[in-house]
């Protein structure tokens, strides 16, 4: 796992061993830049990488020129090697961890507002429809703010049902869902 673009490109990123992360593929995480580039200009953007892991996105935001990126994980030894990461890039002063749950997290009443926030949970988690709803209901987003969502295939049905939308691209095995303020 690599940053593919920016400031950091080729930077190699640890990853965490754990069987409750899974990292977006290289090939994965181009697409979803491919497409974001299209409407997202990362320069100073406040950015939030929800379900974070190795921090493999948001650090490719900060790598592209966002301002500041907050990571949400609440596994201690996956945020041990997402601590690892942000210090290798040498970027503690941009990025801040947010240590909890992710519903938790997007339960705060006191928050800042995103320019940009991507979700990345494990496949089969499906807390991430009441942390979706969250972020809406509670305005999370900046006034063209987007949000980005990677699934499984297996969760389609799913997720069109709560989500009440489709799927903006499929990549391999990953769905792509694309929302704005």
């Amino acid at each position: 796992m690599r940053i593919i673009a920016g400031k950091y490109k080729g930077h190699k990123l640890k990853m965490p061993s754990s069987k409750f992360t899974r990292p977006t593929t290289d090939r994965v995480k181009e697409s979803i830049f491919n497409i974001l580039m299209n409407f997202v200009d990362f320069n100073n953007i406040k950015v939030c990488d929800i379900y974070a892991g190795s921090g493999s996105l948001g650090l490719e935001v900060l790598s592209r020129g966002a301002a500041e990126v907050h990571f949400v994980e609440k596994s201690f030894s996956v945020y041990n090697i997402l601590s690892q990461n942000i210090s290798a890039v040498d970027n503690e002063n941009r990025c801040r961890i947010f240590k909890m749950d992710a519903v938790k997290f997007t339960q705060i009443v006191e928050h800042d507002k995103y320019d940009l926030i991507l979700i990345d949970p494990p496949f089969f988690k499906n807390d991430v429809y009441k942390v979706i709803e969250n972020l809406m209901t509670q305005e999370y987003l900046s006034k063209n703010g987007n949000i980005v969502l990677e699934r499984s295939v297996q969760t389609e049905n799913e997720d069109k049902e709560a989500l009440e939308v489709e799927p903006y691209k499929k990549i391999g095995d990953s769905l792509i869902y694309l929302f704005s303020s």
